[in-house]
């Protein structure tokens, strides 16, 4: 019997570029949209950095280092799944179709936002994309991610919905609520952890004593992938199975 979880580290290429599991189908030309969106977010995140730091803007969350963790992620997704995403994954959005103005334009807090002021800076969301707004309550979008999952399983679509975390956010209660019910009643929702091994201050050693993140979900009765989030290909593999 196939294990539901393989601790295996999935990866197609090595620190050093060579190919080391089956590539993934994905044209050439995709292939330099996405090497262009990660360039961007990266650039997009040092220019909002300094903004931030000369008191310009209120609050901003950076991805650096997560640029292939959050473009592969949104790369297998179609346009009517849902996203509820987290502190570092508003490159989804811009994937999907956000403009980097209307990214800005939230931050600043100008009439250009398209949640007209009533969220906090760098809590995006965006309707024309179907990206939900996250909260400062760290792991509230999961609960919302299984229970629009469960909407999309009543109502007998094939839309597929996608909830962020970081590895801190699986030490609360709404990772537990929303994986137990998820997997009791089957609905079609996708855990996505980005572990980056730091929640805020906290290291991974002190949020779990499993030997990984992903060996959690046999606990709910569901398959895990534990993936290299700095590999481009791999990240879009893993998503692809796991969609």
């Amino acid at each position: 019997m196939k294990p539901l979880v393989d601790e295996t580290l999935r990866c197609v290429l090595d620190p050093d570029g060579n190919v080391v599991g089956p590539i993934p189908d994905v044209p050439a030309d995709d292939l330099r949209r996405l090497h262009r969106h990660m360039l961007r977010m990266r650039l997009f995140d040092q220019r909002m950095l300094s903004l931030q730091r000369q008191g310009r803007i209120g609050f901003y969350g950076m991805a650096t280092g997560q640029e292939a963790s959050v473009t592969g992620s949104a790369y297998p997704l179609r346009p009517g799944d849902w996203i509820f995403h987290a502190l570092r994954e508003t490159g989804v959005c811009l994937w999907r179709g956000t403009t980097i103005q209307e990214l800005v334009c939230q931050l600043i807090g100008n009439r250009g936002d398209v949640l007209n002021g009533r969220q906090m800076p760098m809590h995006f969301s965006d309707r024309k994309v179907n990206s939900v707004a996250w909260s400062s309550v760290i792991g509230t979008q999961l609960p919302q991610a299984m229970g629009a999952a469960w909407a999309a399983k009543l109502k007998q679509t094939s839309d597929v919905m996608v909830g962020y975390i970081g590895d801190g956010g699986t030490s609360c209660g709404d990772f537990h609520a929303a994986l137990n019910f998820a997997a009791v009643f089957q609905v079609p929702c996708v855990f996505y952890c980005q572990n980056n091994h730091w929640a805020i201050s906290v290291p991974l050693s002190q949020q779990t004593h499993s030997s990984s993140l992903a060996i959690k979900a046999v606990a709910y009765g569901m398959p895990g992938l534990r993936v290299d989030g700095n590999d481009l290909l791999a990240v879009i593999a893993g998503m692809r199975e796991a969609v």
